[in-house]
């Protein structure tokens, strides 16, 4: 009944938030270096694969402040200096950041827009996501003479 659906969904959205108990997962600390790059790889279970995938600076509000997301092919799909990358046959989605900084630290959100799509719940599921604490360091891009390092994790 509906009433017994409305009683299960605060039990698995508990069960979403235990650690170690996640449909998609990857650091929650990624430090890159000014003007270098840094990439970040989200694992994500096989169930997922024909989903969005999605990279926002939060809060991300209704996806209004979502930065870039997968258009459903294997292709890259860049918006300015971020990038992401759906690798579906290794179930991972790579999101990069080139030519970082300082304003570039802050908290992100490595995402799959589960919304409407997840069977069994009447349609509703919150999307899937976790956090990612980005830090960016002063690098050797300060001076004139020396190449920016890049990072990936």
């Amino acid at each position: 009944t509906q009433r017994d659906g409305a009683m299960w969904l605060p039990s698995a959205l508990l069960l979403l938030s235990v650690p170690g108990f996640s449909s998609l997962s990857g650091p929650s600390t990624v430090t890159g270096t000014e003007g270098g790059s840094l990439s970040v790889q989200c694992q994500y279970e096989e169930k997922y694969k024909a989903f969005t995938k999605y990279w926002c600076r939060q809060p991300c509000l209704l996806l209004w402040n979502q930065m870039v997301e997968t258009r459903g092919s294997e292709g890259e799909v860049r918006s300015g200096r971020v990038s992401i990358v759906d690798h579906s046959a290794d179930l991972t989605f790579t999101v990069t950041l080139e030519n970082l900084t300082t304003d570039d630290a802050g908290k992100y959100r490595c995402g799959i827009a589960t919304i409407l799509r997840e069977e069994g719940l009447n349609g509703f599921l919150p999307d899937l996501f976790f956090q990612v604490q980005v830090f960016v360091s002063p690098g050797p891009c300060l001076t004139a003479s020396t190449s920016c390092s890049s990072y990936s994790w």
